[in-house]
């Protein structure tokens, strides 16, 4: 490889070495194997249950590739409910809660709270986990909801969804990353 010199003048001279992906070699963890992501544009509703159900469209599946490999998941959604009203988000692999609050008496085990101040309130919320699956089958992770309210909370759209300016349209994502170890 040819010596590289910086002189102030003249600035720098010889050649700097190629790089590519071939160059890395000997990095065993933390490749990114696949990635799958959906997208949900439409707007859904949800009123007050006892149980969680799930959010049409919002779920994904992963085959991962070793037994080893991490799953990075992460959700961006949209969902807005009456103010003062109360709506849970939780995170699944399958039928398995992820990324919840620890049991306390009677309080609601989550991933995601929303508790908005106007009806016209949308509340950004992300769910970022990283989960160990320890399979190599067809995997599920998905959005489930709870209006725990006598209200209705709705996804992608404002509670009150006049037909103007100031009532946006969103779109609401799960995305999934196999981090290989």
């Amino acid at each position: 490889m040819p010596l590289i010199k910086l002189n102030a003048t003249q600035g720098l001279t010889g050649t700097l070495p190629a790089v590519s992906g071939a160059n890395l070699t000997n990095i065993d963890g933390g490749k990114i194997g696949q990635v799958l992501s959906v997208t949900k544009t439409d707007t859904t509703s949800v009123t007050q249950s006892g149980t969680y159900a799930d959010i049409t469209g919002m779920a994904v599946g992963i085959t991962p590739s070793a037994t080893s490999s991490k799953i990075l998941c992460l959700v961006s959604c949209y969902p807005s409910t009456q103010s003062g009203y109360n709506l849970m988000l939780r995170l699944l692999r399958g039928s398995t809660n992820l990324c919840i609050g620890d049991a306390s008496s009677s309080r609601n085990q989550a991933s995601g709270h929303l508790h908005p101040n106007s009806a016209y309130d949308i509340i950004p919320t992300t769910i970022n986990f990283l989960d160990s699956p320890s399979t190599t089958s067809a995997t599920t992770y998905k959005l489930q909801w709870r209006q725990v309210d006598n209200e209705t909370a709705y996804l992608n759209r404002t509670f009150h969804d006049d037909d103007n300016i100031h009532r946006p349209r969103l779109a609401s994502t799960i995305t999934v990353m196999e981090i290989l170890s």
